[in-house]
């Protein structure tokens, strides 16, 4: 009976430890090979498609600071609730990173993108 009781607590304890982790983030990085070969198109679209990462990233924030505020709320009556905050902010350091890359990548639409300047006559041909 004491080998089962210290098997459930063993596994309970490892259960609420893999649950305060959160999820490891997995940042962007801000520069990388591909962007030597990427014209205007290409770094418009992955400009479009970070943009909406970051804002699935803003609502999933949102929802964690709900969930450690819960834990917390209930961790004030019970101690078992305080393991499930999650305190890794995967999501706000994954939008950080995903907004310098878009920096980044307005930078090169700048150098790549920009208008070619408009050839004047000279006023020697005239």
């Amino acid at each position: 009976m004491k080998v089962r009781s210290f098997s459930l607590v063993v596994l309970s304890l490892a259960v609420l430890t893999a649950a305060c982790a959160g999820r490891a983030p997995d940042p962007v990085a801000v520069v990388k090979p591909v962007d030597e070969t990427m014209n205007c198109d290409a770094i418009q679209a992955e400009v479009n498609a970070n943009t909406q990462r970051i804002a699935e990233l803003g609502s999933e924030q949102g929802a964690k600071v709900a969930q450690n505020v819960a834990a917390g709320v209930a961790g004030a009556i019970f101690i078992l609730p305080l393991f499930l905050m999650d305190f890794q902010n995967a999501a706000g350091k994954e939008e950080a990173a995903l907004k310098s890359r878009n920096d980044y990548l307005a930078t090169l639409a700048r150098q790549r993108c920009a208008p070619q300047p408009s050839a004047q006559p000279s006023r020697a041909a005239r």
